[in-house]
């Protein structure tokens, strides 16, 4: 069955615009000339989406995206404003009043489309069965230089050539997953946590999301130090990964290295995660202290996958039959050292599994990228 748009606008000849631009998508149209109209039929209808026009005589898109919002029997339906007016004024006041997104007359028939499949998409998220969430996968590291971030970015990069995929970091301050992809001081992050947590929604989440080149969605810390001395809110962290959950099928989260009181807070919303550790002595002992830990906190072992990163010579590292000893676990993954092509990748921004696919190690993230997936819905 086709999705249903209600389309608001005093102005007829818009209103058969954008019908058609939309019927030849594929969507089911229906319209109302003035607010109090559009009222009655949101209520009769319950479409799928309202495109709401701003300026309006009788009562201007404010106030009816207002009403929708207090009543309960329309206060979930996605809303894009659709206006000609411009400043940003218009736009946050837009945002204030409710609305999901917020498009400038004139538009191009394919960004159109765009925002209404993406709020569309986003709006079936939030309706998705509890069987049927999205997954969560942390990526945590032993210790530092371990290789993390890459590992962290590889994997959500050959998640979201199938689905959708978001990739953040907590790291404020140490924000290297920006630097990775050619992202510079994003500050997507920090812009959240300096909010009072009840100002804390997906609309405000998704609005600090960065787009890659890949089609990866990403929310992202900078490295500036100053970051580094704001104090965090493991509460306020916790509701941006609930919210970023609503938004996509897959989130990858980079931990960095060890646990703190907000990683110990992070695994309580996060469904799966990978220990990355060097065949190393110390190395192993500090991950062996961490797996003991988690599983302390609660969270169940056979949750956990252990990935042995190779960054030296096979001959000066323990073999991985010693390490699942020393782990009291399985390794799940052994990634092959490729510094070499790592560089190249970062100085390109992209993945290594983008920046060149058939290479070996590029398979062997893609193969626990699959790994990972089996244990959707375990």
């Amino acid at each position: 069955m086709a999705e249903q748009i209600l389309i608001v606008d005093d102005d007829v000849d818009s209103l058969k615009l954008i019908g058609l631009m939309l019927q030849r998508q594929g969507y089911e149209i229906v319209t109302a000339n003035n607010g109090q109209q559009a009222l009655v039929r949101a209520n009769a209808e319950q479409p799928d989406l309202i495109i709401l026009d701003l300026m309006m005589p009788d009562m201007d898109g404010y106030e009816v995206c207002r009403r929708l919002r207090h009543d309960p029997a329309t206060q979930s339906i996605p809303i894009i404003m659709f206006t000609a007016k411009i400043q940003v004024d218009d736009k946050v006041a837009g945002f204030e009043a409710g609305a999901d997104d917020y498009l400038t007359k004139p538009t191009h028939p394919a960004e159109l489309a765009s925002r209404v499949k993406a709020v569309l998409a986003r709006s079936a998220a939030q309706r998705r069965p509890e069987g049927d969430q999205s997954l969560i996968m942390g990526f945590l590291g032993a210790k530092g230089g371990v290789g993390t971030t890459t590992l962290a970015i590889n994997v959500a990069a050959a998640l979201t050539s199938n689905e959708p995929t978001i990739i953040t970091d907590f790291r404020l301050g140490q924000g290297t997953l920006s630097l990775s992809l050619g992202f510079g001081r994003a500050a997507g992050m920090a812009n959240l946590l300096t909010r009072p947590i009840n100002e804390l929604s997906a609309r405000s989440v998704e609005n600090e999301l960065a787009m890659h080149s890949s089609g990866l969605k990403l929310l992202l810390s900078s490295a500036r130090p100053k970051e580094s001395m704001l104090n965090v809110s493991p509460e306020a962290a916790a509701a941006i990964l609930q919210h970023l959950r609503t938004l996509s099928r897959n989130v990858v989260v980079d931990l960095g290295m060890g646990l703190s009181r907000l990683t110990i807070r992070l695994l309580q919303e996060i469904d799966h995660l990978t220990l990355a550790v060097e065949p190393n002595r110390v190395a192993l002992t500090v991950a062996h202290d961490i797996l003991e830990e988690v599983v302390q906190a609660k969270f169940d072992r056979d949750r956990v996958n252990i990935v042995l990163i190779n960054r030296a010579q096979s001959s000066l590292q323990i073999p991985w039959q010693e390490a699942e000893h020393i782990l009291g676990k399985e390794i799940t993954a052994i990634i092959s050292p490729a510094p070499e092509l790592a560089f190249q990748a970062a100085e390109a921004g992209q993945p290594i599994v983008l920046f060149q696919p058939t290479s070996i190690v590029a398979n062997q993230f893609s193969k626990l990228a699959e790994e990972i997936m089996e244990h959707r819905g375990a």
